[in-house]
């Protein structure tokens, strides 16, 4: 059920452990709300192109939007999204020289339909 979007500007591809990030996140995200560790899905879309800002070539960031089944209380999606703003400033490495604006969304998945193929 979680779907994650992790939107990051392209200047951050080699400081962003993304793999690792994902590996550290979804399984503390599934004890925290309460869901399957295999339901969780993580994607990463690298942005070409931003204007942060006043547009300087210094400024980078990274937004991770969580969406969620609804039913959680404010307090587990408030705590759910400090978890995984934490964990991604773990996994940036430091000494880029980039000023990087680091945002989490976590909202509730208004409609959603699932169905697991094994072939």
């Amino acid at each position: 059920m979680p779907q994650i979007v992790v939107e990051y500007s392209a200047s951050l591809a080699e400081a962003f452990d993304r793999r690792g990030f994902a590996s550290v996140l979804h399984p503390a995200a599934a004890e925290l709300i309460g869901s399957a560790l295999p339901d969780f899905k993580t994607r990463f879309r690298p942005i070409a192109e931003a204007v942060i800002g006043g547009g300087a070539a210094t400024e980078a960031m990274v937004h991770v939007d969580l969406a969620i089944l609804p039913g959680r209380d404010p307090e587990v999606k408030a705590r759910l999204g400090d978890l995984t703003l934490a964990t991604l400033c773990d996994h940036l490495r430091p000494g880029t020289g980039l000023n990087t604006q680091v945002t989490v969304e976590v909202r509730d998945i208004e409609s959603y339909h699932k169905r697991v193929l094994t072939r």
